[in-house]
C-alpha cells in the first residue's frame, strides 16, 4: 500500500466512507458515475446468484448418492439461442447507461471556466486562461514528517501551498497536459481522471456542488517523487470565488510591480544568500540535496561543478529554461527574476564553491529577453 493511499484510507475513515467502495463525489457527474458503478454491480450479482444458485442446487439435488442417473442428450438449439441472445441483450441494456455517462463526460461544451492545468515533475501548474492568474501548487507535507522525524499530519502528502480554487454551481473546463512525463490528474470527488501528456492537451470538466476541499493525486508513475504530488481543489461560493479573484489578480499586479522595481536595484550579497538558500531548499534540493551533490547518474552535482563555478550565463539559463531531454524542468514561471538571480548567486557561493559572483535580477531578465 502506498503513502497516498494511506492518506486517502485516512480521508476515508474520518468522512465515514467506505474504502470497498466508489465515493460518490459531489458533482453530478460523480454522482452518474456511482450510480452507473451501482447498476453494474447489482446486474453482476444477479447473475452470479442465479448462476451459481442452479450450480449448487443441481450438484446437490442430482448427486450420485442419491441415486441420480446422468443424462443422455446431445445439443439444444433452443439452449444454444437463449445462451447467446440473453447474454446480449443484458450487455445491450448494460451499454445504454454506460454510453450516456461517458458522452457526458467528455461533454466539455459551454463551461464557465476553463483553467489550463499543467504536469511537471513534481508539482502541478493552473493558468486561469479568463483572468490574470497563474500558480504553481507543490506539496506542503514537512519533510520531516516523510523522514519519520515528525508525526504525520492529518491530511499527509495531500497537501500543498497554493490549491486550485474553483466555483460552486459553475461548469469547470480542464485542459490538461505536461511539460515533461506523462502525469495523471485525479480528483476521485469529481469523477476526474485524465492523463497529462506531452504535446498533447486533454480535456475535462466538473460542477461543483458542495462547497469543500477535495484532495486527489497524480494517478501516472512519473518519476522518483510521483507520490509526492498532490492535488487539492477547493471550492468556494460565486461570491466568494470573485473575491478570491479579484485579490489574486491584484497580488499578481503587485508582484509584477515589485519586479520592476528590483530590476532597477541591487540586493546585497547577504540578502541573495538568504533568499537563495530558501528557494533553493523548496524548489531544488529535492534533485540536487541539502548539499549541492546530486544523486550520481541521476542528478549531477552542483557543487563544484563546472557550471556553477564558471559559467554565469548559462547557469541562469538553465535554471530560467530548464533543460530539454532531462529532469531539469524551466522555473521560469514558478520563480520571479529576483528569486532566480538569488538561488542561483547561492548555488555559485555554497557548499565551498566561494566564487564571489552575484547575479541581480536584471540579469536574469536580459537573459530571459535573449539580451547579451
Amino acid at each position: 500500500m502506498s503513502l497516498a493511499t494511506v492518506g486517502f484510507s485516512a480521508i476515508a475513515v474520518e468522512t465515514g466512507r467506505s474504502d470497498l467502495n466508489l465515493r460518490k463525489g459531489v458533482s453530478d457527474i460523480s454522482h452518474q458515475v456511482y450510480d452507473l458503478h451501482m447498476l453494474m454491480f447489482y446486474i453482476c450479482v444477479v447473475i452470479a446468484v442465479v448462476v451459481f444458485g442452479v450450480m449448487f442446487y443441481s450438484m446437490f439435488a442430482h448427486r450420485k448418492s442419491t441415486g441420480a442417473k446422468p443424462a443422455n442428450f446431445h445439443e439444444s438449439v433452443k439452449v444454444e439461442i437463449a445462451w447467446t441472445v440473453i447474454p446480449f441483450l443484458i450487455l445491450i441494456f448494460m451499454a445504454v447507461p454506460a454510453a450516456n455517462t461517458l458522452i457526458d463526460m467528455e461533454d466539455v461544451s459551454e463551461a464557465d471556466i476553463t483553467i489550463l492545468v499543467t504536469g511537471s515533475q513534481w508539482k502541478w501548474h493552473y493558468e486561469y486562461r479568463e483572468n490574470d492568474i497563474d500558480f504553481f501548487s507543490v506539496l506542503a507535507t514537512q519533510p520531516e514528517q516523510i523522514a519519520n522525524k515528525f508525526d504525520k499530519g492529518e491530511n499527509y502528502l495531500l497537501e500543498v501551498d497554493r490549491p486550485l480554487v474553483i466555483p460552486t454551481g459553475k461548469k469547470v473546463r480542464f485542459l490538461i497536459t505536461s511539460d515533461d512525463v506523462i502525469h495523471s490528474w485525479w480528483v476521485p470527488d469529481f469523477a476526474v481522471k485524465k492523463d497529462a501528456n506531452p504535446g498533447f492537451i486533454n480535456e475535462a470538466w466538473t460542477n461543483v456542488n458542495e462547497p469543500g476541499i477535495y484532495r486527489g493525486q497524480c494517478a501516472e508513475l512519473c518519476g522518483k517523487d510521483h507520490g509526492f504530488m498532490p492535488v487539492v481543489v477547493i471550492a468556494k461560493e460565486p461570491a466568494e470565488y470573485e473575491a478570491w479573484v479579484n485579490e489574486q489578480e491584484a497580488i499578481a499586479r503587485r508582484a509584477r510591480e515589485e519586479e520592476q522595481r528590483l530590476l532597477a536595484m541591487n540586493m546585497s550579497m547577504e540578502e541573495l544568500m538568504t533568499t537563495g538558500e530558501r528557494v533553493y531548499k523548496a524548489v531544488c534540493a529535492a534533485c540536487h540535496q541539502v548539499n549541492g551533490e546530486g544523486l550520481p547518474g541521476v542528478f549531477p552535482a552542483l557543487k563544484g561543478s563546472k557550471m556553477a563555478l564558471e559559467d554565469i550565463d548559462g547557469h541562469i539559463d538553465i535554471i530560467v529554461n530548464g533543460s530539454p531531454g532531462t529532469s531539469m524542468a524551466s522555473f521560469a514561471r514558478q520563480l520571479t527574476m529576483s528569486e532566480i538571480a538569488a538561488v542561483t548567486t547561492y548555488e555559485r557561493n555554497a557548499w565551498g564553491n566561494n566564487t564571489g559572483d552575484m547575479v541581480q535580477a536584471k540579469d536574469v531578465n536580459a537573459i530571459m529577453n535573449g539580451e547579451e
